[in-house]
């Protein structure tokens, strides 16, 4: 190893062990990379799922979400969970295990979410991706790749064993961040093009609530923080503070605070010390906003934090640019797409300054768009699917469909595609998309077609 420059070191060449041969490499264990992982195997497909971590989840997880979002509309009134399909599976086993809540109203009382325990959740995920033959290497982060005629012919993962290589033939990046796809030299923008993101989130976990006395204190605590802002001129760090009971009801979870870096914009996710910064910034505002919640709020008087998440919860990075990019105009216009691998019903949620600033569907609408396929194809890369929040999404439109419903949309049918090109020798671009749908709506996914609303009810 040598020094070429005070900034630059040279890495000797090396040669890198193969860790396996796989048809499906899945990078990240979010919610795009578990359906799709469970997609491919379920399919007969050697499959591959690499994960930083040692468990599935994503920010489900690993950035203490505990909560579904998305997986409803708000269809004319009527509440229908509209995301199916392998979701179904994985709320079954959460259901099984006691580790899932009724739905409950959300975002202005307009739309439906759904709590989950976190434990469960990774439990769950292990169960049904072991079930399907999937591969789960846990601890590795993908760190490279190598490309071969503008395709992926492996992926390079940094392991407690050292560097290994895990070649594949076709490959899907859910890591939320568009790591493959950027390696790989796909297109991509961040943020809204002028260096603004929506913002990351520290979330925690408050035990000890007596809940007779809390009550319905998720109304009451907005309301205190801003009273508090009038009297003393505090700041907290966003408006419209999320404070919630869980499965068990002496725990409630806390998405309030709003991380940002040194110079005020959002924390960048693709910064090293950025992320650094945004992790301790992240923590500290939990701690002060959980004190003041204790000290004002009944039935918090003996409440404690027992967890506060093992990363900062990012929300935007890169968006992929594939041959469309999904917009606010088709979220809130409730669009159709010919090419539909299944529909979105959360509205546009964006994390901007200080504040978070919800846009919905219109009265007496219909409640959801239509997902489509193109957006899972990133452009200039063969093999290559994109699932999650860095699919091709303009930024307003990706504030909608980040979250965790759309990304089970968006792996499932990256998980079937995936097989569907291999069994036809084709990329995944050339997949018959009749072929591709019926083969989503037999596995219960709902396309969107109203007329078929019933079977989802």
């Amino acid at each position: 190893m040598s020094l070429s420059s005070p900034n630059i070191i040279h890495e000797p060449a090396r040669e890198v062990p193969v860790f396996g041969d796989y048809e499906v490499v899945v990078a990240g264990g979010g919610p795009a990379g578990i359906a799709a992982a469970l997609a491919a195997g379920r399919a007969g497909r050697k499959t591959i799922l690499i994960e930083r971590y040692g468990f599935l989840g994503g920010a489900g997880t690993a950035a203490g979400l505990s909560t579904f979002c998305g997986l409803h509309s708000n269809v004319r009134g009527e509440h229908v969970r509209t995301t199916r399909g392998v979701a179904d599976d994985i709320l079954g086993e959460l259901h099984a295990m006691e580790g899932l809540n009724a739905p409950h109203l959300s975002v202005q009382q307009r739309i439906q979410a759904q709590a989950y325990d976190i434990s469960a959740y990774k439990i769950a995920a292990d169960k049904l991706l072991l079930a399907a033959g999937v591969t789960i290497l846990y601890h590795a982060y993908v760190a490279a790749l190598v490309m071969e005629d503008r395709h992926i012919a492996a992926v390079f993962v940094e392991t407690k064993e050292g560097r290994r290589a895990i070649r594949g033939s076709i490959f899907v990046d859910g890591t939320g961040d568009g790591d493959l796809a950027a390696w790989a030299g796909a297109p991509y923008e961040v943020g809204d093009g002028q260096g603004d993101m929506l913002y990351p989130t520290t979330m925690y976990r408050i035990n000890g609530v007596d809940p007779a006395a809390a009550g319905r204190a998720w109304e009451d605590i907005p309301r205190l923080m801003a009273e508090e802002e009038a009297r003393t001129g505090i700041d907290f760090p966003r408006k419209k503070p999320i404070v919630r009971p869980q499965r068990n009801p002496i725990e409630w979870r806390a998405n309030l605070t709003q991380i940002r870096n040194t110079e005020g914009g959002p924390v960048n996710g693709l910064d090293a010390r950025q992320l650094s910064h945004g992790e301790i910034e992240g923590r500290k505002q939990c701690w002060d906003t959980f004190r003041f919640i204790k000290k004002v709020t009944p039935g918090f008087s003996n409440a404690y934090i027992v967890e506060i998440a093992p990363q900062i919860g990012i929300r935007e990075t890169r968006r992929v640019l594939g041959p469309y990019l999904l917009s606010e105009h088709d979220i809130l216009g409730c669009a159709d797409f010919s090419d539909s691998i299944g529909v979105n019903g959360w509205p546009v949620e964006a994390h901007v300054s200080g504040d978070v600033v919800f846009k919905f569907t219109g009265e007496g609408s219909r409640g959801y768009n239509q997902i489509p396929y193109r957006i899972l194809l990133p452009q200039g890369v063969g093999n290559l699917l994109v699932a999650g929040r860095c699919a091709s999404m303009t930024h307003e439109g990706q504030s909608s469909a980040r979250v965790t419903g759309p990304c089970f949309i968006m792996g499932e049918a990256a998980g079937v595609a995936a097989d569907l090109a291999l069994g036809g020798s084709i990329a995944p671009a050339d997949v018959d998309i009749a072929a591709l749908q019926k083969r989503l709506s037999d596995g219960g996914v709902f396309l969107g077609d109203e007329t078929r609303l019933e079977m989802v009810a």
